[in-house]
């Protein structure tokens, strides 16, 4: 299992720890953004965190990992392909996070919802929904980052396989903005 100096330095080698201003998905702005796309380019590292997340939920049943997307895609495939389950993901249409492309969770299926990055756990809060409603059973949820200011409150256990204290702005307050530093988005959600 990798631990977090590991990760913390697969991350930087692959050039997924970003210095900016940026916009998150969350809406909030931020002098650090971790673009988890560029890990997912090395299926070595993917494998290896998606076998630290699945680990930590041995002994527990998953008919299913989704994520997501995008960012939930690439990890819940490979997170599901170590557990031996099927993997799905969640997506926006018209501004709404829904199963399509013929997904479905069936009444008492387990479920492992897994994302890349976690900021105020919007995204992950979504699946729950969509999982609960279609009576399926969340067993936990797991992230290769969790960068919230606090730990997002989830209706089930929520194992990040790290936490990292960045820094996290309002707009209204963000130094960077007042200094006239360019917002970046980087991230996969409209505006």
């Amino acid at each position: 299992m990798v631990n977090k100096k590991e990760i913390l330095n697969i991350l930087v080698k692959v050039g997924a720890v970003m210095e900016g201003h940026f916009l998150l998905t969350s809406g909030m702005h931020s002098d650090k953004y971790i673009q988890c796309a560029k890990l997912m380019q090395y299926p070595q590292y993917t494998e290896a965190f998606s076998k630290a997340i699945a680990q930590q939920f041995d002994g527990n049943k998953v008919d299913i990992v989704m994520g997501p997307a995008i960012g939930g895609i690439i990890l819940s495939y490979e997170v599901a392909r170590q557990i031996g389950a099927r993997s799905i993901f969640a997506e926006r249409e018209n501004g709404k996070m829904q199963l399509r492309r013929g997904f479905t969770i069936e009444k008492g299926e387990k479920i492992l919802i897994v994302e890349d990055v976690v900021t105020t756990g919007g995204s992950v809060k979504e699946c729950l929904s969509i999982a609960e409603q279609q009576g399926g059973i969340v067993i936990g949820i797991s992230s290769i980052i969790d960068r919230s200011p606090s730990p997002p409150s989830f209706s089930s256990i929520f194992k990040p396989l790290i936490r990292l204290n960045l820094n996290i702005y309002s707009p209204e307050e963000c130094p960077l903005c007042k200094k006239g530093v360019k917002l970046q988005k980087p991230g996969s959600r409209k505006a």
